[in-house]
């Protein structure tokens, strides 16, 4: 397997098979879902808040220099970052951009609504359609003052400036985004009534995210109470008003990142992959597609220092529920391509409002590859009795996650290339080089 300039696309990379199995030991960037979350707490929290071995990437360096703005001091050092707020309220009156990055606008809109100033908040085009008017009604709903500057429902807004919110009572159903909820649940110690937010509908859209959220929360010292039904869903959240104190935490390996060297073991005959540092039961719910890649045929195993996975001699064709893995969907789907029988993803719904369409998107690319694909709203079917493989260039319009999996894909299919590679800078700078690294030859 090489990684080498187009010949006839210019900017776009080519992906050549591997030619052999691999043995790699691979430690990905610093969970993006968990930074997302500490630099929030840490933003609103009393005092200097250390986080260990954050995702250092454009999603999280554009939250951090949006909070950076506001007047939070964010001293980035190399494996660590510190935050320290200046002041019970962050001064505002500033305008920032957060990019393509979903869940570091939606959490900063949620921090500006305790702003003395009013923030100004926007996005790339493509965040400029996605959805945020579910989150400004919760915001409003607790108090806060939320301006649309341009489109109803639409970035770029207006928030806080003058009191802030008081929280209380929000009743919630399914969402275009669980982003909206676990904003609102961060911000709700600072909030004079705190926030009893009560589910609606029979649950909350990818409460995988939710609980991670409630983890990174209960980990930082926030008292709450869950009422949940039979089926251990929650229908209830009450999180109290509290003082909270700065904090030390180490982020784990991202595991929507380990992802990709999962899938690419599994393609790969005899190939092993170690995630380092990444434990088996992690809270972060793309840590389920191992599940997944094992239902397959994949073969995992665990230790102290991490978990992985080896590929076998086959893959089956099944019928999984991705609803609480969206992002992993993505090289899931990559890998089924390559097994024996159809294979349905159902539960994707969120994917549509993502940095593309990745369902659409998904699904073109593959139909450029000759990859036979069937897909609703919700869902993907793969099919490669099907199919008739050929080769391509990928593009990934922009998105991370498109790039990458079809990365994978490359490592057995000839042909691939991937245009705007550099798209994975996003949540994955490195991402090309560690690929890379499936090719070298085992240490010693």
């Amino acid at each position: 397997m090489s990684l080498s300039p187009s010949q006839i696309h210019p900017g776009a990379i080519s992906v050549s098979p591997l030619g052999r199995p691999f043995r790699a030991t691979i430690t990905p960037p610093g969970s993006k879902s968990q930074t997302n979350r500490y630099l929030m707490l840490a933003a609103l929290s009393a005092g200097t808040s250390t986080l260990h071995r954050p995702l250092r990437a454009l999603d999280t360096d554009l939250f951090m220099d949006a909070l950076d703005a506001m007047g939070l001091s964010i001293a980035r050092e190399d494996d660590l970052v510190r935050v320290t707020p200046r002041g019970a309220r962050a001064s505002g009156g500033v305008a920032v951009n957060l990019g393509d990055g979903g869940t570091p606008t939606r959490f900063l809109m949620a921090i500006a609504s305790l702003a003395r100033r009013p923030v100004t908040v926007d996005g790339s085009e493509r965040m400029r359609q996605r959805p945020i008017a579910e989150g400004v009604e919760m915001l409003r709903a607790l108090g806060a003052r939320v301006d649309y500057l341009e489109a109803e429902g639409r970035l770029p807004v207006r928030v806080g400036g003058g009191s802030i919110p008081i929280g209380g009572t929000l009743e919630v159903g399914r969402t275009a985004s669980s982003q909206f909820v676990s904003a609102v649940l961060l911000l709700a110690p600072r909030l004079e009534r705190g926030v009893d937010l009560f589910v609606t509908g029979e649950s909350l859209t990818t409460p995988s995210y939710v609980e991670l959220t409630l983890d990174a929360m209960r980990s930082w010292g926030i008292a709450f109470d869950l009422c949940r039904d039979a089926q251990g869903r929650l229908t209830r959240i009450t999180v109290p008003p509290a003082s909270l104190a700065a904090s030390a935490r180490s982020i784990e390996p991202d595991a929507s990142s380990a992802v990709y060297f999962l899938g690419a073991a599994a393609l790969v005959r005899d190939a092993r992959i170690t995630i380092a540092g990444l434990p088996r039961l992690s809270m972060q719910p793309d840590a389920a597609c191992l599940r997944a890649l094992v239902s397959m045929g994949a073969h995992e195993w665990s230790g102290p220092h991490g978990m992985g996975l080896e590929g076998t001699a086959t893959l089956n064709g099944v019928d999984l529920d991705g609803s609480q893995w969206p992002d992993g969907a993505l090289c899931v789907a990559a890998v089924a391509s390559m097994a024996r029988g159809r294979t349905r993803i159902r539960g994707l719904e969120t994917l549509k409002v993502k940095e593309s369409n990745r369902i659409q998107v998904l699904a073109e690319e593959f139909a450029r590859l000759g990859t036979h694909v069937e897909t609703t709203d919700h869902s993907i079917v793969i099919d490669p009795h099907k199919s008739s493989p050929r080769p391509g260039v990928v593009d990934p319009r922009g998105d991370h996650r498109i790039a990458m999996t079809f990365g994978v894909l490359g490592l057995v299919r000839p042909g691939i290339s991937i245009a705007d590679p550099g798209c994975v800078a996003k949540s994955y700078p490195q991402f090309w080089s560690d690929l890379a690294r499936l090719a070298e030859p085992p240490a010693g």
